[in-house]
């Protein structure tokens, strides 16, 4: 909830304020060049608007606790491990982005979008066969859910037609299941397990 209520809070401010938005924001230039690497944290602690920071708080509240929950019991580290995971995401996410635009000091990216896939593909990967809601409506299995977002993320992201941080998905995606995988000892046999029991 830490997470939540410090997201919003930060986002809510930066909507107001100009400058402090544009500081916070990642800028892959800024960050290679100028070595401002708080950017790499700090891009997740603001969002394009309100129906961004709600979105990415809705599904965080939603598969967060959760994911919370089961690490709490289960992972090296408990509910730590829950929060470490997603501070690394917030970098780890923007790897690609950075490489690919370091260069380019008009690419900017803002939002927790990384961070929170992490935590989606966390929930996936420790109960693959559990519904998704896609578009809060239709019912997906969450593997089903994992496969097409991947696809689509990574189709998406090599066409760079929409604005929006494809890679950080994907990228944070890949990475919640990894560090699950470390975190949680057995959860790769917990997985296919799940996987195959159907």
């Amino acid at each position: 909830m830490i997470l939540l209520f410090l997201t919003c809070g930060v986002s809510i401010y930066a909507f107001q304020n100009s400058d402090v938005f544009s500081r916070l924001m990642f800028n892959a230039y800024e960050v290679w060049h100028r070595k401002q690497y708080y950017r790499l944290f700090s891009h997740g602690l603001i969002h394009g608007g309100w129906m961004h920071l709600i979105v990415n708080m809705l599904v965080l509240y939603s598969f967060g606790q959760i994911v919370e929950l089961y690490y709490s019991y289960n992972a090296i580290g408990g509910k730590y491990a829950y929060l470490l995971m997603y501070v690394l995401a917030l970098p780890l996410s923007s790897v690609v982005s950075l490489r690919k635009h370091r260069d380019n000091p008009f690419y900017n990216a803002v939002g927790a979008s990384g961070a929170v896939s992490a935590v989606v593909f966390s929930f996936i990967f420790l109960d693959p066969w559990n519904k998704l809601y896609l578009f809060f409506a239709l019912p997906i299995p969450g593997i089903v859910f994992g496969g097409l977002y991947i696809w689509y993320s990574y189709y998406m992201s090599d066409k760079e037609s929409d604005g929006i941080g494809h890679e950080a998905h994907l990228t944070g995606a890949i990475f919640g299941i990894f560090f699950t995988m470390i975190a949680i000892p057995g959860s790769f046999q917990n997985f296919i397990y799940r996987l195959t029991d159907f």
